[in-house]
């Protein structure tokens, strides 16, 4: 049985969670905290398996909560907030800094279109969360790039270079990764970054300006036909399936055809394989299912250069784990090692050019 501590401060949105994760056989609803304060005090006492928070909440927010339990108790937490509020999805990703492993927006009410998957997402997400490893976090940690910090010096790359770009796929956990590996390039990386990171609706902005801010490294949301260009990071948008042309250019469609989610990394990779083969450095980052990982190998046998993120690191093993087992990883690392071997790779393209 899996036990989870609700915290909320809204007594209908509390109930209707409680409804909804009682629901599922396999949940047990052992406490309900009307704000992070209490929800600190009842983490000892109830031992929860996985805890929901929400962010805005009197005496204490959900970030704080996170902070504090993740330094004395750690426990997997599930961020449910409000996508449409900018202030809260700021929040959020300060939260997940903290420790937070999934975010989520509040399920949609009864009646509303998207309910039923609002609703299935929470349960499906929540009970793959409470079997993630947590470890303690430390007060000294910072939760914020502090832009006084020296950068990651410009490396002088040549302008010819083999690889034309790096294209990351990545889900639960990811953003946290993507952070990791944006602040480790340097601002001239010499090729542009595109990225597939599924996230709940209405997030997507406000990942682009927190990886902005805290990474130095400028990240936008690609717009169809735009020409993606170096020392510049792209994530594909909301309800679109990314694809690229020779001219490094967006190709952006509504269909999902074969896909269940979009956008899709397979769908992405798919596209690179067609268009760049050998010239792509393609990453596989943390998170739920295969996404990406027949076409991670794919690519592999084209020649390109894949990594895919190892256990010990991502969130969950999911997604990179399924492309390891297909031979689809040339190397697997660490998120912490990702970086400095993409700045190693793109400069031993540029040096290789005559």
């Amino acid at each position: 049985m899996i036990k989870v501590l609700i915290t909320e401060d809204s007594p209908v949105v509390r109930g209707y969670l409680k409804y909804i994760l009682e629901s599922d056989p396999e949940i047990q609803v052992v406490g309900v905290a009307e704000d992070g304060l209490e929800a600190v005090e009842m983490v000892k006492e109830k031992q929860p398996d996985v805890i929901t928070m929400d962010i805005h909440m009197p005496r204490m927010d959900g970030f704080e909560a996170t902070r504090q339990i993740m330094e004395t108790s750690p426990v997997p937490i599930v961020i449910c907030s409000a996508s449409w509020n900018p202030e809260e999805v700021e929040k959020t990703f300060k939260t997940i800094e903290a420790g937070a492993v999934a975010a989520l927006e509040k399920p949609r009410g009864m009646g509303h279109p998207g309910s039923e998957d609002s609703v299935t997402e929470l349960v499906r997400t929540v009970k793959l969360m409470s079997g993630v490893k947590v470890v303690r976090r430390w007060s000294k940690r910072k939760y914020q790039v502090d832009s006084s910090e020296e950068t990651p010096k410009s490396r002088g790359f040549s302008v010819q270079k083999d690889y034309k770009l790096v294209a990351i796929g990545a889900s639960t956990g990811g953003p946290l990764v993507l952070q990791t590996v944006l602040a480790g390039l340097p601002k001239d990386f010499p090729v542009p970054v595109v990225i597939v990171q599924h996230i709940a609706q209405g997030f997507l902005s406000g990942l682009a300006d927190w990886l902005t801010r805290t990474t130095g490294f400028p990240v936008h949301i690609v717009e169809n036909h735009e020409k993606m260009l170096p020392g510049n990071a792209y994530l594909a948008p909301d309800g679109f399936q990314l694809g690229i042309d020779v001219n490094l250019r967006a190709i952006l469609s509504d269909n999902k055809g074969e896909f269940t989610l979009c956008p899709a990394v397979s769908h992405f990779y798919r596209s690179v394989s067609k268009v760049f083969r050998n010239k792509t450095i393609a990453v596989l980052l943390t998170g739920m299912g295969r996404d990406g990982a027949p076409e991670l190998k794919q690519l592999r046998d084209l020649g390109a250069m894949t990594i895919a993120q190892d256990k010990e690191t991502s969130v969950v093993h999911g997604m990179p784990g399924e492309a390891i087992k297909l031979g689809g990883a040339s190397l697997i690392l660490s998120s912490t090692e990702i970086p400095a071997k993409l700045v190693e790779l793109v400069g031993q393209s540029a040096i290789a050019q005559p």
